[in-house]
């Protein structure tokens, strides 16, 4: 074991040298935690859990059909204020989201014509989808509730057959409930942190530590070693736990940012989140050796890092929650290590389902880092 001590040190000292490799591992995941923290930071308004989401309405003289606009909106989890015209505050900025309607809309359509609806929002492209679905649904409650209201009152629609419509109990109901004891979804620096934690650790480990390998070889060092009084055994543990001790320096300190500079809270289940963040470390140590084994060069090594990395990320939920998804992509994540790892990690931290719902992953984890270790053992080469 003196020997496999030797080289991991040597290697990790080796890599904290190179400042590429310092900078992915201590500069940029605080970098990516905020960017990507802050942009879906919000998307969680009007979900459960969320904060009523401000809007400003504007319409000249709204007549009767205001309060059942209003009533359909707060619904929906929107705080609507109601002014006749869109005005900028003191220091000349805009409403962030303004729903316009037709003037004098109420006697328009009690006189049976058309008026027009437009919204108009500031707000990321993930959330501005979101929004605009609950805009329309909305709408076109408040116009059912209109002509079922008109439908049952022999009189011209008023306020009274609204009124008298919202008393009535509805046939229908949609009884909503959380997944988890949660009682809200992973977005914002929730989602951002435990994703980019586990995209950063993949991406460095195969970049940095697969270049590293290809480096060694390249300059006839591994051959030394070959020549030295130690196994190919022990070279190659001595290989893998240098790696490992990298992807835990990334995990330990993403952890640390996360919690005291985010203020992250990680739930009940802290000890079985550092299990499935050891086992993907073990992983992730796994896969740098096996690309520094089969990359013949730095640059192959490097831009095969950074694509598997992305495109595994991408797939396995780390960019985004997993939920707003298509189906296929929800049952591909469980296919792949990134997935394992986020689905564990969503159990545990979003959802508060206990430890024991993570078994099933760290195990996946577990067994594909031997998987990918193995062939690591197969492919290595000394020149």
């Amino acid at each position: 074991m003196k020997n496999v001590f030797f080289i991991a040190r040597t290697d990790v000292r080796n890599q904290l040298r190179d400042g590429g490799t310092l900078a992915w591992l201590f500069v940029m995941p605080p970098i990516f935690f905020f960017f990507i923290g802050t942009v879906m930071s919000g998307f969680s308004s009007g979900m459960s859990g969320g904060e009523a989401t401000p809007i400003v309405v504007a319409a000249k003289a709204p007549g009767f059909l205001q309060e059942q606009i209003d009533l359909r909106l707060r619904q929906n989890e929107f705080d609507p204020e109601w002014l006749e015209a869109v005005v900028a505050d003191e220091e000349g900025n805009l409403p962030t989201r303004v729903l316009t309607l037709t003037d004098n809309f109420s006697e328009q359509i009690a006189a049976g014509e058309q008026v027009d609806a437009s919204y108009d929002t500031k707000a990321s492209a993930l959330l501005r989808e979101f929004e605009a679905i609950r805009i329309q649904r909305s709408l076109y409650t408040a116009l059912a509730d209109i002509v079922t209201a008109d439908a049952k009152s022999d009189e011209p629609l008023n306020a009274a057959a609204l009124v008298a419509l919202n008393a009535e109990a509805r046939v229908w109901q949609l009884d909503v409930s959380p997944a988890g004891k949660r009682q809200k979804i992973p977005v914002g620096f929730e989602q951002a942190i435990p994703g980019i934690l586990v995209m950063f650790t993949l991406l460095v480990l195969l970049t940095s530590g697969g270049q590293m390998l290809v480096l060694e070889r390249v300059r006839g060092l591994l051959r030394r070693l070959a020549s030295a009084p130690m196994t190919r055994t022990e070279v190659v543990a001595g290989k893998w736990g240098g790696r490992m001790v990298l992807a835990a320096m990334q995990v330990g300190f993403a952890l640390i940012v996360g919690t005291y500079l985010f203020k992250m809270d990680w739930g009940p289940d802290v000890a079985m989140i550092m299990l499935v963040l050891a086992a993907w470390a073990a992983f992730c140590a796994s896969a740098g050796l096996l690309l520094g084994s089969i990359a013949r060069t730095e640059g192959q090594a490097a831009g095969l890092g950074v694509l598997i990395a992305n495109v595994l990320a991408a797939l396995g939920g780390c960019w985004w929650p997993i939920e707003i998804t298509p189906d296929w992509m929800q049952g591909l994540q469980m296919l792949i290590p990134t997935g394992w790892t986020m689905d564990a990690l969503h159990k545990l931290i979003s959802f508060q389902s206990g430890a024991a719902s993570a078994l099933p992953n760290v195990a996946l984890l577990l067994t594909g880092s031997l998987v990918v270790a193995w062939l690591a053992i197969r492919r290595f080469r000394y020149e």
